[in-house]
Parts: structure tokens; sequence; C-alpha cells
């Protein structure tokens, strides 16, 4: 149960709703919570403040992480019943009181409060929140779910674009011996009063989302838009599957694989995107890549990783949720031998592999959704797909155990060069051969796990 001011009957939009400010209600929480890509501005200030080390630091991202599946597959069916609106309000409490805890165990110098804070808390947070406008989103866009689900998840990607320069600026602010370029080591009072600052304005932005999302009608259209036209599209069904009956199907268990192996590849440059550019154009003890530059490599990749997001996932409307996860790991497993190969022969040639590499990374997220609602309908599709994150989860401890294991063997930080990534990257195209075979084996879900449409109206009826 939740309060009438956030049930979904309240929610309901009148005649004539314009269903374009629906996107930007769904943009407002996915641009909040995409902050969790951006905390490598402040984790060396982290790492001094708890007297810790950068891997004891990073659990905290790797618990939001982890978190953000758990979350998603536990609470998708109650976000499907109680509507957007509440799950958004939910989202933005868990979001920002992570936050806040997090500011304490800053403030008293224990990691073990900013995990629970920052990444227990605000992982819930995280979870519940990046699903929660996906499937009215696809239910306001029928006739482009693609394009739906990209212009949502889109925000996601793009959060750390607006957060990276945000704190940094903040912390400047609190604390003026800090530059994110020579002096990234803001003190303690710096670091909760920026906790503090986001939180406060997360919980605008994040509120004002809840406050203007709407869900359709059960009988609305877009104007020319005829249902009928749905069946003539391969593998798009017009019936429904319950989240408890698609985790039954083996389509199910090929998107969580597809997912999976497209998510720990895409990891795999992601989470060492500064020092890998600049390892791979050493010469000798110093790279031809400066410090700076490698910024700007990481800056270059959130935005392919953002228009991934929107440009794929709107192509894949046109050539259909198959044939793009096509492109993503066939041509993504192409672009990876040629990174192992040949990108350490020019900069211009590694910056272009990666960064086409990294939007397939980005259109997978946003793809994913729409491919659900194609094989399962719109039923539960929020609860499905939040059970589907649970893929994203064990690629978030893959991929850097992949990478790091690998690097680790071969020697120390700041000596790594283009050959000792090698294998870490051939394991990357591995596993996306593994993921092109999962999604060859895609095919229409058997009708014995297709929901009576009578159960389905009756629930409605009880919501």
């Amino acid at each position: 149960m939740v309060p009438s001011f956030l049930a979904r009957e309240k929610t309901v939009a009148p005649p004539g709703f314009n269903r374009w400010l629906i996107p930007p209600a769904a943009l407002a929480v996915h641009l909040c919570i995409g902050q969790v890509y951006a905390t490598s501005v402040y984790k060396s200030a982290l790492v001094e403040h708890f007297d810790s080390s950068l891997t004891a630091v990073g659990v905290s991202f790797s618990i939001a992480i982890v978190m953000l599946g758990v979350s998603a597959a536990l609470f998708g069916t109650w976000v499907d019943r109680n509507g957007p609106r509440a799950a958004m309000f939910v989202s933005a409490c868990f979001w920002v009181t992570g936050f806040l805890v997090g500011a304490l165990g800053i403030a008293i110098g224990s990691i073990w409060v900013f995990y629970l804070g920052y990444g227990v808390i605000g992982g819930i947070g995280l979870g519940i929140g990046y699903i929660s406008p996906v499937s009215t989103l696809i239910k306001w866009f029928p006739d482009r779910p693609g394009l739906a689900t990209g212009m949502a998840i889109m925000g996601f990607g793009g959060g750390a674009l607006i957060a990276s320069p945000l704190s940094g600026e903040l912390l400047a602010a609190y604390d003026p011996s800090f530059s994110a370029t020579e002096n990234p080591f803001a003190d303690g009072q710096a670091l909760v009063l920026l906790f503090l600052t986001l939180a406060a304005l997360y919980l605008v932005f994040m509120m004002f989302g809840a406050f203007t999302m709407r869900v359709p009608a059960d009988d609305w259209r877009p104007d020319g838009f005829d249902p009928s036209t749905v069946k003539q599209k391969s593998l798009v069904t017009t019936d429904s599957v319950s989240a408890a009956n698609a985790i039954k199907t083996p389509q199910f268990w090929l998107l969580w694989t597809i997912l999976f192996c497209n998510v720990t590849a895409g990891i795999g440059i992601l989470e060492q995107a500064a020092p890998m550019i600049q390892d791979f154009f050493r010469d000798g003890a110093t790279s031809t890549v400066s410090v700076v530059a490698a910024g700007g490599f990481v800056g270059l990749l959130s935005i392919f990783n953002m228009a991934g997001r929107f440009v794929w996932s709107s192509t894949s409307d046109i050539i259909g949720r198959k044939g793009i996860y096509f492109v993503y790991l066939g041509l993504g497993l192409v672009l990876y031998v040629l990174l192992a190969t040949v990108g350490s022969s020019a900069t211009a040639l590694f910056v272009l592999l990666a960064a086409v590499i990294i939007s397939f990374y980005g259109g997978g997220f946003a793809t994913i959704p729409a491919y659900l609602r194609d094989l399962f309908g719109t039923y539960q599709v929020g609860a499905i797909h939040g059970r589907l994150l649970t893929a994203w989860s064990a690629a978030g401890v893959a991929g850097p155990l992949i990478v790091n294991s690998v690097l680790d063997s071969r020697g120390t930080p700041g000596e790594l060069v283009a050959g000792d990534y090698r294998p870490a990257l051939f394991i990357m195209v591995g596993l996306l051969a593994v993921g092109l075979l999962a999604n060859a084996m895609v095919r229409p879900v058997a009708s014995k796990y297709h929901e009576p449409r009578a159960a389905r109206a009756t629930e409605r009826s009880n919501a």
C-alpha cells in the first residue's frame, strides 16, 4: 500500500495529455541517479580521508551496482503494481538518504557507514529509480518502444556528464585548494558539504520527475497507431507474460546472457579507460598521452555511452531488437579484435574503436527493455526488466575482476603496455561470441506462458 497521493489511479493522464511531457520526467530521475558514474572526481579525496585504498573506496561503487540489480529484481513487481510516481518517490527517498548517511560516514571517518549509505541505501534507490519510468514510457510509446527507453536510459549514461563537473566546482568552492587535475585531495568538510548539496539538488529534481509522471488510460492509443500492425513484426507479441512466468522461459535467460556478455565487455574498457589509453601509448616510463588528455578521453566515452543509448535504441525500432544486438555483439567482437591487435598503432584509431564499443555498451542497456517488451508484452515488463538487471550486477563484478586480474598478473600500474591488455581483450571477444550465439537462439515465447486476457483485466481492475 502507498499513500493516496502516490496511488496509481491519481496519476492517470486526462484526455488530450501530451505524451512528450513524460520523457523529461523520466530524465529528471535518471540524470540524478546517473551520478553513480561520477565518483572518480572525489575518489582520491575519499582514499586520503579514510586513510584507505582505491580498492576499498571503490567497493562502495560495487555495492551500489549490486544493490541496483538486487532491488530492481525484488521490487520490480511492486513498481509495476503501484505505478511510476510511487516508485520514483521511493527511489528519491532512498537515493537522497544514501547521500545523507554517506555524508555522516565521511564526517565521523567511518568507511563502513559510507558503504551503508552510498552503497546499500543509495543502491536501493538506484535500482528502483532505474526501472521506475521504463514500463511507463513503453506504454506511452507503443509505436516506438526503442526510442522511448532510449530517451530515459540516455539520462543515466549522461548523469556523470553533469555530476562530474558539478562535483568538481562544488569541491573547489568548499575547499579552494582542490583541483581535479593538480590536487584532487579535498578535505573532509568539503566532502561532507558536497554530499549534502547533492542530496538537496537531487531531491528537488527527482520529486519534480515523480510528480510530473503520468500513466496512460488503459484504452489510450497514440493518434494513428494500429496495435494490429505489431503482429506483423518478427518476435513482437501482442500477448503478455507475467514476471513469474518470464523467468521460466528460455528467452529470459538468453536475454540475461546477452546483457551480461555485452555489459561485461563494455566495462572492460570503461573501468580502465584513463590508464588504458596511457598504457597503450607508453614509451618507456612515460606515456605520450597526458593525464589531462586521458581525462578528456573518459569524457568522450561518456558522451558516446549516452548517445549510444538514444541512437542505437531508436535504430532498433527500424531493424528490430534482434538485429541491433547482432550489431552490438557481432560488430563489437570485430572491434575488440582490432583494438587488441592494431589499437596501439595510432591514438585516433584507439579512440574511435573504444568510442564505438562504448556506444554499443550504452545501446545494449537502452534496447533491452524494448526487447523484453517485444517478447513478453507490457503486462509486467518493469518487473521482468528488474529481474534481468541482475545480469548487470554480475557483470559489474565480473568485468573489473577479469581486467584487473589479468593486469595484476602482467605488471604494475604505470608500467603496463598495450600487449598486457590483450589477454583481457580476447576474453571479452569470447564473451561477445557467447552473447552472439545466445541472440541467434532467441525465438518467440511459447503460448503456454501467456497470461489469460481475463486475468490481466481483473488485476488492472483490482489495482
